[in-house]
């Protein structure tokens, strides 16, 4: 490691011809992904290189240091895979996306998210002024709270309270029809 710090790459070398081989086994093993378990090695190892100076040997020795970190990136991996497939998951919870339907389907899906589109069309032009005003600029326009308070000049609470008075009423009318 004093050797490393001193930015010697051979040193580099040793350890990765001594290690990398037992890292890539415990980051398979965790990740169940060949090329991921590849790309979490040399990130562990470009790591040790970048920042050989934080490793501190009166800590302990190198080998559970490394595997450690080597463990580490590898449930950062899995936790980041998990959201990422739970956020897709709550994406298409609501209504499958338009590829996934069949071209048997894609005809009835058209026509359902049209008739949707009508009813929304109409329950808006039902909504008061400000309500329907509001709500179009934040989600049509896609402008923030603050933005649409300013571009009105009308203050924040009350463009909230519009804005969640409105999708009520919105949500309301849409459960009756």
């Amino acid at each position: 490691m004093t050797q490393l710090r001193d930015r010697n790459s051979g040193a580099l070398e040793t350890l990765y011809d001594r290690y990398s081989r037992p890292v890539y086994s415990l980051v398979l093993r965790i990740s169940q992904q060949a090329t991921t378990a590849e790309e979490i090695v040399q990130d562990v190892f470009l790591h040790l290189w970048r920042h050989a100076d934080r490793y501190d040997a009166s800590r302990g020795p190198l080998e559970p240091w490394l595997f450690t970190m080597a463990r580490n990136r590898a449930l950062d991996f899995l936790r980041l895979k998990s959201e990422k497939q739970r956020r897709l998951e709550d994406a298409y919870e609501v209504d499958p996306p338009p590829s996934a339907a069949t071209p048997a389907q894609a005809p009835e899906l058209r026509i359902d998210q049209e008739r949707r589109a009508v009813k929304v069309r109409a329950v808006m032009a039902e909504l008061p002024e400000t309500q329907r005003r509001v709500i179009e600029m934040a989600f049509f326009d896609g402008l923030t709270h603050s933005e649409i308070a300013a571009a009105l000049g009308e203050p924040l609470g009350t463009i909230k309270s519009w804005i969640r008075g409105g999708l009520l009423r919105l949500r309301e009318s849409l459960e009756n029809r």
